[in-house]
């Protein structure tokens, strides 16, 4: 019973579409030294982990940079065997240089324009998720990166504590006490 129950649950997973500035933005694709194909960074969710968590964990092992999350993007699903992988991904920023080594069944990253990314991919099914979020990932990037110019550090500060506030189930008077207290 607990065999058959397991063959059906789904495998869940998590990724990034990875960006790094430059003149024109450029997308981290990586090479599985397995099967020599190129997908977008993700992989399973552990048992104690949030879908975030595991997003930045392994964009950091794949790709090997921090990175701020900005948006989510969506979610895959696909057959593996006789189960389903259902990957969600974030927009994700990627912080300074590499921050560690690449995990040993990673053989390479590549940074690419949008539509080089796209092409590059070895999955039919992630070319065409990244050709419809690639763009939006893009923008949310690109518009956090105004509006933490424009907005002072306090400011920002305060907004981010009262966005977990409400994010975590407090309303907006505790987080702004938090904030001046």
């Amino acid at each position: 019973m607990q065999r058959r129950k397991k063959a059906r649950s789904p495998i869940l997973a998590a990724g990034g579409v990875v960006l790094r500035s430059s003149r024109e933005p450029l997308i981290a694709v990586v090479q599985l030294r397995k099967y020599d194909d190129w997908v977008l960074p993700k992989g399973k969710i552990n048992d104690d982990e949030s879908a975030l968590a595991a997003a930045r964990r392994e964009v950091l092992e794949e790709v090997g940079h921090k990175t701020y999350v900005h948006a989510f993007l969506g979610t895959i699903a696909y057959d593996v065997g006789e189960r389903i992988k259902v990957v969600q991904f974030w927009a994700m920023r990627a912080v300074g240089g590499p921050a560690r080594r690449l995990m040993p069944d990673v053989k390479a990253v590549e940074w690419l324009p949008l539509d080089a990314a796209i092409k590059r991919l070895s999955r039919s099914r992630e070319q065409v998720f990244l050709r419809s979020v690639g763009p939006v990932a893009i923008k949310a990037i690109q518009r956090s990166a105004r509006r933490s110019e424009m907005i002072p550090a306090t400011r920002y500060a305060h907004d981010l504590r009262a966005f977990r506030a409400r994010a975590y189930g407090r309303g907006e008077q505790t987080s702004r006490a938090q904030a001046t207290g």
